[in-house]
């Protein structure tokens, strides 16, 4: 059975589930992987076939003139919002809440980027758009790669091998009910490489800052520098941005794409957390060990809901998580998930406070080694927005890339730079926006009524924090910064000596002020290699190691 609704401005389908058969014994195949791979084996398709030559031989272009630039970010009313999440089919809930309850946005960072509604940061009156008055100088975006196949070893992988295993042992196990698709599943799923969806988030996400932000190409006396890294869905994304933002035929002659090295032993302000000691230890893991806390509760009345459904399997908590983490993937990759529908609208809201207590306690203001994977991002911006060479080498920052006026350049209208959710987590901490912390620390037995840090809000596939360098009034000196998370603005405040402001604004020398006073007061070198423990409880707002607490540890 189908249901429809207006979701996004245009009316798409509804899954819910059908009628259920009788129990089913699981065919010997359910949980084993498929995989398949295009182009076919030994087939390539070339510039140089002489049987599809290019647009350069062909010719009749037909008429090519351009237009003028936009800057719909500056000259419209108000943002065209990013809403789409198509080709995903927008599931139902167990409980049939799916119409008034939008599961898609309940998986945390594997969710697809949406405009969040204005207020979202506690600036209810704010817009993306440039405030009246002002001018736009120049731009800074940081956006995380588009959704992807899960990490190799994950858990929907895991709980392909179980099923598979109980499928092949002695006697099987039978499904009913709203798991009867289990006797015949296979687990699909690549791993880490862009989806469908994730190419189009990004192609997509370049036509839009194309669109608000072009009439700044205007300013650029050479090509822009553009930076990601090294992994293959981070230049996938990369180039998917670029694509969109200068046109399938014109990227790859428009803009220089430089590559940071993501490996241990290289530096790079896009993936801090491989020279940061302290985030690949047992200080990385206390997000998930309150996440499991909190999985061991809330999954009890789950198991006891979907267990008569499956008989020769017993479900785990760690089997619930799996399901719900296995709809979120195969949605992005497949467009739709079994899994998916299985679930109650209170049960996905539990899952969402799982993925933001992992976040908040592993790669957010509750983790004292987060600020300092942020902090080298943090060094970048303020010397690009002086224009001042960093001189200081002992964060992430590669030096090698920053002395270079080349590769660094430190006199762009537009910055473009892609990294991941993590880091991009660990920049707005590192940043000072406090107002993400501000109903925090997050408990492990309850959901709070009310509370800032969502990490569908802040780090979701595609995401993007984007600093507005403005001048107010319109001049061609800059007056004011600001930061907008996923179209949402975020207020300055917690930057030292930023005023309230309903825009969000800070003026341009505070901000600098502000934000060297915060580089200064991160310490690095402790905070990633120092030998210490959490606290416990762990009440850290800043993502810093604290202070008084200092006594005892070395670095």
């Amino acid at each position: 059975m189908l249901r429809t609704l207006c979701i996004l401005g245009a009316v798409a389908p509804f899954a819910s589930a059908a009628r259920y058969p009788q129990p089913l014994e699981a065919s010997t195949y359910a949980g084993s992987t498929q995989t398949f791979q295009f182009p076919p084996a030994g087939v390539t398709a070339t510039a140089a076939d002489p049987n599809f030559p290019g647009k350069s031989v062909v010719g009749y272009p037909g008429p090519t003139p351009t237009g003028d630039e936009a800057f719909a970010i500056e000259t419209a009313p108000a943002i065209a919002e990013l809403n789409n999440i198509s080709p995903i089919v927008r599931p139902d809930t167990a409980d049939h809440e799916g119409y008034e309850f939008d599961v898609v946005h309940s998986w945390g960072n594997l969710s697809p980027a949406i405009s969040v509604p204005a207020g979202t940061f506690g600036l209810p009156d704010s817009s993306p758009v440039v405030p009246e008055g002002c001018s736009i100088n120049q731009v800074h975006i940081l956006h995380r790669h588009g959704a992807r196949y899960p990490t190799g070893g994950s858990a929907p992988a895991a709980l392909a091998g179980r099923i598979h295993k109980a499928a092949t042992a002695t006697g099987g196990f039978t499904v009913s009910g709203p798991l009867s698709f289990l006797d015949t599943w296979t687990f699909k799923l690549g791993a880490e490489i862009l989806t469908p969806l994730g190419r189009e988030q990004l192609y997509s996400l370049g036509v839009s800052s194309r669109v608000r932000y072009g009439e700044l190409l205007k300013g650029f006396n050479d090509l822009p520098v553009w930076r990601t890294t090294s992994e293959e869905r981070m230049v996938d994304s990369a180039l998917q941005f670029a694509a969109g933002f200068f046109g399938v035929q014109q990227y790859q002659s428009s803009y220089h794409q430089l590559i940071e090295i993501e490996a241990q032993g290289f530096n790079s302000t896009l993936a801090s957390y491989d020279q940061c000691e302290n985030s690949n230890n047992a200080i990385s893991d206390i997000g998930y060990d309150a996440s499991d806390l909190w999985a061991a509760n809330y999954t009890v009345p789950t198991i006891a809901r979907l267990q008569k459904y499956i008989q020769g399997y017993n479900l785990t908590a760690t089997d619930i998580v799996a399901m719900q983490q296995t709809c979120a993937y195969e949605s992005v990759a497949l467009g739709y998930s079994s899994f998916c529908d299985i679930f109650t609208e209170q049960e996905w809201k539990a899952y969402e406070y799982f993925n933001d207590l992992i976040f908040w306690y592993s790669n957010g203001p509750g983790n004292p080694a987060v600020a300092a994977q942020g902090i080298g991002y943090v060094q970048e911006f303020i010397s690009r927005l002086t224009q001042t060479r960093i001189t200081n080498f002992d964060t992430s920052v590669n030096a090698s890339i920053v002395s270079d006026e080349t590769k660094f350049p430190l006199n762009q209208p537009i910055y473009v730079d892609a990294s991941h959710d993590t880091i991009i987590s660990a920049i707005a901490v590192a940043l000072n926006l406090t107002s993400l912390a501000s109903s925090g620390p997050l408990p492990t037995d309850h959901i709070p009524k009310h509370r800032q840090w969502i990490v569908s809000n802040i780090a979701p596939f595609g995401t993007n924090l984007v600093a507005q360098v403005l001048s107010c009034p319109a001049s061609d000196k800059p007056t004011h910064v600001r930061w907008i998370l996923n179209d949402g603005v975020v207020p300055l405040t917690g930057v030292q000596g930023c005023p309230e402001d309903v825009n969000g604004l800070c003026p341009f020398d505070t901000y600098v002020a502000g934000m060297q006073a915060r580089i200064a007061e991160v310490d690095y070198q402790f905070d990633c290699f120092a030998n210490y423990t959490a606290p416990s409880p762990d009440t850290i707002l800043d993502g810093r190691y604290p202070s008084w607490l200092r006594n005892g540890t070395s670095a």
